[in-house]
């Protein structure tokens, strides 16, 4: 069990007024920096989505989030998800949503809410370790952070056994830096192109974390060698890839930049929740 988790309930449902507001506050400013982008790179209103990074937070943090108006969340670690999905969905399904793959009717009483709800789409966007697939597959809707074909075989074994059908987002390095994961770029569309005809994924777009550095240049080149990619995958007509539209890129501090260069999904955690008191 990561550290933290012995002395963080994260599982608690229940947070102060003056907290869910902070976070609220968060949303607000978060959703308005992605429109503000959206408008400056002339991008239609709405084109990119908010997602939610909920590492170190609390079920009542995350449903505050989600009531100020996130639309899509995502964790690191399959131990958080294990914690939080079960109080998630129950405390959803009473505000007329749907998390995940989860069936709604295994955890609440009251499914007659989800069958008119909105759904939250929920993802991994931390790195996943084999034996751990099994923690996240009844509930994630989309792993996000798939780099490598080995991976990308045993999840889909798992996904077939269970007659489920898993996101995938293909992980690239375009950094370069070694203490990020990924495929390195030269080999992401022949991955892409095998992701795309196994049974039990459906591979729904790329993935990448913006180099970590100070200098635009270098940070812009990743984002839009990422989207050059997609193109390519796209223009392949290749089985199983003319889904492959989705960009996740752009975190709190590199957003606006992620957006110009083509980004579908920014994952935002400091910038609603503020600093984590855990790594």
């Amino acid at each position: 069990m990561t550290a933290y988790m012995d002395h963080k309930n994260l599982a608690n449902e229940v947070i102060d007024a003056a907290r869910a507001q902070e976070i609220a506050d968060g949303v607000h400013r978060v959703l308005e920096r992605i429109a503000a982008a959206e408008a400056a790179a002339g991008r239609d209103a709405g084109s990119v989505k908010l997602l939610a990074a909920t590492k170190t937070r609390d079920v009542g943090e995350i449903l505050a989030a989600i009531d100020a108006g996130v639309r899509m969340i995502g964790e690191n670690r399959p131990q958080e998800v294990a914690v939080k999905s079960a109080g998630l969905s129950k405390r959803l399904a009473e505000r007329g949503f749907s998390l995940g793959v989860t069936d709604a009717t295994d955890v609440t009483d009251a499914p007659a809410a989800v069958a008119t709800a909105g759904h939250i789409p929920f993802h991994l966007i931390g790195q996943l370790q084999s034996n751990k697939i099994g923690k996240v597959l009844p509930v994630v809707d989309t792993i996000e952070s798939v780099d490598s074909i080995e991976l990308a075989e045993k999840i889909a074994r798992r996904a077939t056994m269970r007659g489920i059908t898993v996101g995938v987002l293909l992980e690239v390095n375009e950094s370069g830096e070694e203490s990020k994961s990924g495929c390195a770029p030269s080999h992401a569309i022949d991955l892409a192109k095998r992701i795309g005809a196994m049974g039990g994924l459906e591979l729904q777009g790329l993935m990448t974390i913006g180099a970590h550095v100070d200098d635009e240049r270098t940070i812009r080149a990743g984002f839009a060698h990422l989207r050059r990619t997609r193109d390519q995958i796209l223009a392949s007509g290749a089985e199983g890839t003319a889904g492959c539209t989705e960009l996740s890129m752009g975190m709190t501090h590199d957003l606006a930049y992620a957006i110009e260069e083509g980004s579908t999904i920014v994952r935002v955690g400091t910038a609603i929740f503020g600093e984590r008191a855990f790594i």
